[in-house]
Order: structure tokens, then sequence, then C-alpha cells
């Protein structure tokens, strides 16, 4: 039988938020302020949604992870991301017939101040950032959190995302997945998980989330005929 969608989740950077700019820029100034020789193109070699995960590749001692944290944060501030192209109108579409959730990697103080920024925090029922549970992605804790929240069955859900982690996560909470090819150095990885969707645009889901519901609608048809 087909699955009747209530909640769509979004991942936010790289998803909604263009912030690969404020993102690389930080973390290059970070590893120069560390003495660590890497550029954009070991960024984009190592790159993860797990910044841990960087900072293991980059040889940064787990002794001054929190510094690394800090010197990142500092950098980042001098930036402005802006929502990727037509993410503010594919929301308002979605808006209109689901109930929207995040679920992201990023730092709840930061995240909830750009969701202000952009006017966007009460568009969304329910926000699971870094920290509200003990593994984040590629675990599917964040992801079975905001089902909780939502008194929802994974069935019951799709997730929007940038990255494998993000495919991973999705999975193996048993949640349809919807992948989006953004600026982020993740399109190789997305492509070998071979995900059942795979966007170039944000724009194009609304077509995809019309194409799951006629999907139900004509399974139900058949279990009923």
């Amino acid at each position: 039988m087909g699955r009747r969608f209530e909640l769509v989740v979004f991942d936010w950077d790289g998803t909604l938020l263009d912030s690969f700019d404020a993102d690389s820029l930080a973390y290059i100034a970070m590893f120069q302020e560390l003495g660590i020789p890497w550029g954009l193109s070991e960024l984009a070699m190592h790159y993860t949604p797990n910044w841990h995960r960087v900072y293991r590749a980059a040889c940064i001692p787990r002794s001054k992870w929190d510094i690394a944290d800090k010197i990142w944060a500092k950098h980042y501030a001098h930036h402005t991301p802006k929502l990727v192209p037509c993410a503010r109108s594919v929301l308002a579409w979605v808006a209109r017939r689901y109930q929207l959730g995040l679920v992201t990697s990023g730092d709840r103080v930061r995240v909830l101040r750009q969701l202000r920024y952009f006017s966007l925090t009460r568009l969304f029922a329910t926000h699971v950032c870094a920290g509200d549970t003990t593994q984040g992605k590629p675990h599917p804790a964040p992801l079975r959190l905001a089902l909780k929240q939502m008194c929802l069955d994974p069935k019951a859900c799709v997730y929007v995302g940038d990255s494998p982690h993000d495919l991973e996560m999705s999975r193996r909470a048993g949640v349809c997945a919807i992948a989006v090819i953004g600026r982020f150095p993740t399109e190789a990885g997305l492509r070998a998980a071979k995900p059942e969707f795979l966007l170039n645009s944000l724009k194009e889901l609304p077509a995809v989330l019309k194409s799951l519901e006629e999907q139900s609608r004509k399974s139900c048809k058949s279990s009923r005929g």
C-alpha cells in the first residue's frame, strides 16, 4: 500500500540555506589560525556535514575541537548566507499541503537565529538541531525525535536533504528520502548512494511530492478494488 504523507522534514544547510561560502570560508580561516595547510580542495575532498569527521581528517587533536568550533563560529559570523533560490516559494507550497519539520546538524542557537532572520521560525512544527540527541546524522536518532515530537509514523514522513548522511539517516529511520544536489561537495556521494529521488534543484520538489501522492492514491484504489 502506498504512503500518505503528512510531514515533510528538511535539512537546513545546503538544502534550504545557501551557506556554502560562509561555511567553507570559515573553515579555511580556522585552518589558517590553527596552522593547518588546508585549502578548498582538501576541504572538498574530506567534506562531511559532521564537522568532527572533518577535524579528524585534518588531524586536529580532540583537545582542540572546542577551540576549532569557536574559531569557525567567529569567522562564520562575518557572513550572511542567503536562502537557496526558490526556497521560500517551495516552502510556501509545501506548507499549504503538509506539516513542516527541520532536522539539521547545525547548532541550535545559530539555526534558530537564521530562521528568525528569514521569518521562517513558525513555519516549522518541529526543530531538531545538533545536541538535541546524543547521536547525530547519519544515526536515525534526530529524525526519530522529530517524528516522536509530531506523533507520526515514519511512513507518514518525507525527508529532504543534500548529503549522503541525510539519505542514510532517513533510510535507517524508515523514512522516504529525497536528495537535492546543492553547492556543497556531496554530489558524488549522493549519486553513489543511489537515492530513489535525486533532484538537481529544490524547485523540483513540488513535482516529486505530487507524484508520490498520486502513487499513494493509485495504490489505495488498487487495494480497495
